[in-house]
């Protein structure tokens, strides 16, 4: 009796024991799906959240080009571009940058007055919803790149002007005053129906203005290099609101039919090698705010110009 008790009691450990071992194996399997289906859980997750927060920062045709465009100046002092300029924000609230309101792309990009230094990428030839630049006062360098006439507007760098910038027919503000550069104004600029503001102002530009000037509202060649004549064509551009010439090598005389420009504001040709009579004519121009004739060899009875001249208005002779 005691020994089948004894056999009895052993077996039934060893069972125990057995059910026991069987339990912990089952045990840790179980953790060891729970580890898995966990980890596998926590992967997708972090993968989805992951895509959610990357998904704002979607870098665009427009983005690369900029930040290509910001990785070429090499001084931005008063850190613009630095501290605006960055994926953590929508392209259209970059310093400088308009976006249109239908497709989100850069339509002007301005980043005059901000003492920038840099060359020109390639890859800003890529805004080509761009259509009104200005780079304006900075010191910028290089050569224009090739891919720049996909653009409707360029970039102020020093160097010639190319030749193709001027076949830019869909161009309608171009400001590019206070920089270095060189080359003249072909003929074919008149071809450039729709620009209405061609600024070039303290450049070296050379030759002789263009004898059709389009739709051009402004035309300022201040401070170039500029020789001939003032086309007697101007007198023919209906548009015209400012013509800004002054500090140039002109010659010849002031075409009597300027004063037919009944939208001119500003009439500025001073410092230039101007001859003949102060066309008094230019009384005719009921919108004229400015007038400067001043160190030229012209001849004519000012006094009597200017005192039938409104006092609002700015004369220099």
């Amino acid at each position: 009796m005691i020994f089948l008790f004894s056999f009895s009691t052993l077996i039934y450990a060893h069972r125990e024991n057995v059910t026991s071992n069987f339990t912990r194996f089952m045990q840790i399997v179980w953790c060891f799906v729970v580890l898995v289906l966990t980890s596998s859980y926590t992967a997708i997750l972090t993968s989805m959240l992951t895509m959610q927060q990357l998904q704002p920062f979607k870098v665009s045709t427009d983005q690369l080009a900029l930040l290509s465009l910001k990785s070429q100046i090499v001084s931005d002092p008063f850190q613009f571009l630095d501290e605006s300029w960055s994926l953590a924000t929508s392209i259209c609230h970059w310093v400088g940058v308009t976006c249109g309101s239908r497709h989100k792309r850069v339509r002007f990009l301005n980043l005059s007055n901000m003492a920038l230094t840099g060359v020109i990428p390639r890859e800003l030839g890529n805004l080509t919803f761009l259509v009104s630049l200005d780079l304006g006062s900075n010191i910028f360098h290089g050569n224009f790149p090739q891919e720049m006439a996909h653009l409707h507007q360029l970039n102020s760098f020093s160097g010639e002007v190319p030749s193709w910038f001027w076949f830019l027919h869909q161009l309608q503000v171009l400001k590019l005053g206070n920089n270095s550069f060189t080359g003249s104004i072909p003929s074919s600029f008149s071809n450039m129906s729709t620009l209405e503001t061609l600024n070039l102002k303290f450049n070296s530009i050379e030759g002789q203005i263009p004898k059709v000037i389009g739709n051009l509202r402004e035309l300022n060649l201040r401070g170039n290099n500029v020789i001939g004549s003032i086309p007697l064509s101007l007198s023919n551009a209906s548009r015209l609101e400012t013509l800004e010439i002054s500090y140039n090598s002109l010659q010849g005389n002031i075409p009597e039919g300027i004063s037919n420009r009944h939208n001119m504001k500003v009439l500025s040709i001073q410092d230039n090698q101007l001859s003949g009579s102060i066309p008094f004519t230019i009384l005719n121009i009921s919108r004229i705010e400015v007038i400067a004739f001043s160190d030229n060899s012209l001849s004519g009875h000012c006094r009597h110009l200017i005192l039938s001249l409104p006092e609002n208005i700015l004369i220099f002779f």
